[in-house]
């Protein structure tokens, strides 16, 4: 007994110990995890810091400068036209010189200048931009330029358009850039910064731009209507789509070349100027592409600004491969020969800064400046690096921000300017009216919709800009004693080729209604979406109405909302109207009586009066107005210059797609003579103004110098005595 007693008492200490040892063993084994994890996160750390310092070194490379200085100057040229012509400098006294025109600008407290200093800061721009061309005080240029610019953008909406954001932005990239290092007076003037190397973010903050720009708007144009196009239309007509005419209908060049092509360039031709093998095939697309568009469309320098950042992707030294062609004359400024200089915007590989290293004429880094050119990063090229990842970060969030500007939505997402969704959206205006109600007199009545507008109709179409109209109003209307009122608006257009709809809630006085740029306007109708399915249906219904047989007549598509009410108005000249109701059920309130239309029911409607259509159904009903012009038909007449049938209805029609600038500059469809004389005179009428305006302001400052020396005079008199 006592033996195995003892047995079992060493057995038992056996064990403890036992326990004790894997203790420890656990122990230094969670130790040695331990230590193995804190290695592995350092480890980590220190990859992660390398990643970053080589990112760093990529974006800061050393470049050539020639490339980006030859872009420099052809993109400052566009801007003095630009700013000639589209952004309105030889219009100046028009556009600004009417006070109690309406303006929309991005924010409350932006108001224009009077004329005369309004003309001043056109007069600053233009500075800027031959600034930027030249390459004379070249940050001052850029800053000047982008202030006047972004000014006059941000001063009215109507104006805005993807393009003229886009030209903001690549002079803002001209900014940050060392694009005066090459072909610039300030290179003459400066020889240390004379065919200097330049940073590679350079060149990738624009390619990346410029790629963003056809990727967002190929995305963009995945949308229904542009895949099964409703966007635009009838554009075959045009001459250059004569080739594809050989083997396609007119309705397939708008679908398959129009759209779909648009769609796949938009989505491809990024990555195509991006590879190296593919970047012949991008180039000769993107320029057949914005050629096409330069002689479609009414977008000023847009095209051939994207014609010029094609050679963003070509190689950066392509411009001195060229200058051995350039005649000796123009050496000054263009050498082949000519060495290039180290930078400290760069950051070399130490190989580099070594004395048997040379540039690619054959000569020593070193030997042309006493700097140490940079062989790690310091935190001005961390900084840059930190800026051109942010900044494309910022590109990419603002076409799809809508989520939070929800007071600029309508029935399309975002403000019309950074969303690049370019043509996607065709808006057709058809009825517009404002109303009023004296509150202290009880008088109600009607205002032109385009009295205060400048004849810019583009507020229609948002509901910020509705809203905005609606103060102005207000504000002018106080000038003829009507001060307590309520406005009321009634804007019927169509998207796309849908049905004509109310886009504003015409019981909601605007002055009253709530609008915050974070929330969804609540005077703003919905789009009627269930009838999209319609379009085709109506086209051919519009087809069968009009053919070259009956050019007096017209057809309108309607739809309106239960509960709701149009009020028309039928001209005299249409004396042959009918309604026609497609679906739903309407009561129309003539003179005399009131009778109930349903579906595929015809009412004659008379002309030289007023009428009303009551949606009563439960759905939103559907009718069509058939005009004929009485008056043309007998007088039998038939004139082949009149391209367009005017229509019935009361204010004013809208343009099949939204305007997108006020000028139109088909470089290569026209003469060229003819184009630069319109420059011409647009610059003779442009510096007109400002050597006007410099006049007005210098006599005004000469005369507040006059009167303040005789109050100073007449001051001194009196303390004498």
């Amino acid at each position: 007994m006592l033996r195995r007693r003892i047995e079992n008492s060493g057995s038992h200490e056996t064990h403890i110990k036992n326990q004790e040892r894997d203790k420890a063993a656990n122990s230094g084994c969670h130790k040695s995890e331990s230590r193995d994890i804190k290695h592995d996160s350092r480890s980590i750390i220190v990859y992660g810091f390398q990643l970053w310092e080589q990112l760093v070194g990529l974006l800061c490379q050393p470049s050539d400068p020639a490339c980006l200085g030859i872009v420099r100057i052809i993109f400052g040229f566009l801007m003095v036209i630009d700013t000639l012509m589209e952004r309105g400098m030889s219009l100046a006294d028009g556009i600004w010189g009417n006070v109690d025109t309406c303006r929309f600008p991005l924010f409350s407290f932006l108001q224009p200048l009077p004329l005369e200093w309004m003309c001043l800061v056109y007069m600053a721009m233009l500075v800027g931009a031959v600034g930027i061309l030249i390459g004379f005080k070249f940050r001052y240029s850029c800053s000047i330029y982008l202030v006047c610019y972004w000014y006059i953008f941000f001063l009215e909406k109507t104006a805005w358009n993807n393009h003229s954001y886009l030209f903001g932005i690549i002079a803002f990239h001209f900014f940050m850039s060392d694009a005066n290092r090459y072909c610039s007076l300030d290179g003459l003037l400066k020889p240390s910064i004379n065919n200097a190397h330049i940073p590679y973010w350079n060149y990738f903050l624009m390619q990346a731009q410029i790629f963003l720009v056809y990727f967002i708007a190929g995305l963009k144009k995945l949308d229904h209507d542009w895949v099964f196009g409703y966007s635009m239309r009838s554009l075959s007509v045009h001459w250059v789509f004569m080739p594809f005419k050989l083997f396609l209908s007119d309705e397939k060049i708008d679908l398959i070349i129009v759209h779909l092509g648009g769609l796949f360039i938009d989505l491809f031709v990024g990555f195509l100027l991006f590879i190296n093998k593919t970047k012949p095939l991008g180039l000769l697309i993107s320029t057949s592409f914005h050629f096409m568009n330069s002689q479609i469309f009414p977008i000023g320098m847009f095209p051939y600004v994207m014609l010029t950042t094609n050679l963003l992707f070509c190689s950066p030294s392509w411009p001195r491969k060229l200058s051995r062609y350039i005649p000796n004359c123009f050496s000054i400024f263009l050498r082949y020969e000519q060495e290039l200089q180290p930078s400290s915007h760069c950051v070399y590989q130490d190989h580099l800064t070594e004395s048997n290293v040379r540039t690619s004429t054959g000569k020593d880094l070193k030997e042309h400046s006493e700097m140490t050119p940079p062989t790690k990063p310091s935190f001005l090229h961390q900084a840059v690096s930190v800026f051109t990842i942010l900044f494309l970060a910022l590109q990419c969030f603002l076409p799809y921000s809508h989520g939070i500007t929800k007071g600029y939505n309508n029935w399309t997402n975002g403000l019309y300017g950074y969303s690049w969704d370019m043509m996607v959206h065709r808006w057709k205006i058809q009825h517009v009216r404002i109303s009023y109600h004296n509150k202290d007199t009880g008088d109600t009545g009607y205002l032109d919709p385009m009295v205060w507008s400048y004849n810019n109709r583009r507020w229609a179409a948002h509901g910020d800009m509705i809203k905005q109209y609606a103060v102005c109003i207000a504000r002018n209307l106080q000038k003829f004693n009507v001060s307590n009122v309520e406005l009321y608006f009634d804007i019927w257009q169509s998207l796309n080729g849908r049905f004509q709809q109310r886009m504003v809630n015409p019981n909601v006085d605007i002055l009253t209604a709530e609008w915050s740029p974070f929330e969804t306007p609540s005077y703003i109708m919905p789009l009627i979406v269930d009838l999209s399915n319609w379009r085709e249906k109506l086209d051919q219904m519009e087809a069968a109405l009009i053919n070259d047989n009956n050019k007096n007549t017209n057809v309108i598509f309607m739809a309106d909302f239960p509960g709701l009410m149009l009020e028309n108005y039928v001209q005299p000249d249409f004396s042959n109207t009918t309604l026609t109701v497609l679906k739903g059920r309407v009561i129309v309130e003539l003179e005399d009586f009131n009778i109930t239309v349903k579906t595929n029911e015809s009412l004659q409607i008379p002309a030289d009066v007023f009428h009303k259509v009551y949606t009563v159904s439960e759905t939103p009903s559907c009718f069509m107005y058939l005009f004929v012009n009485t008056t043309q038909a007998n007088l039998n007449y038939s004139d082949d210059s009149v391209e367009e049938r005017s229509s019935p209805e009361m204010d004013f029609d809208g343009d099949d797609k939204e305007e997108t600038s006020q000028t139109s500059v088909p470089i290569l469809g026209g003469s060229v003579k003819h184009f630069f004389k319109k420059i011409s005179v647009n610059l003779h009428r442009s510096l007109q103004l400002g050597l006007g305006a410099l006049c007005d302001i210098a006599m005004n400052i000469r005369m507040i110098v006059k009167l303040l020396d005789e109050d100073i005079k007449r001051n001194r008199k009196i303390f004498i005595i």
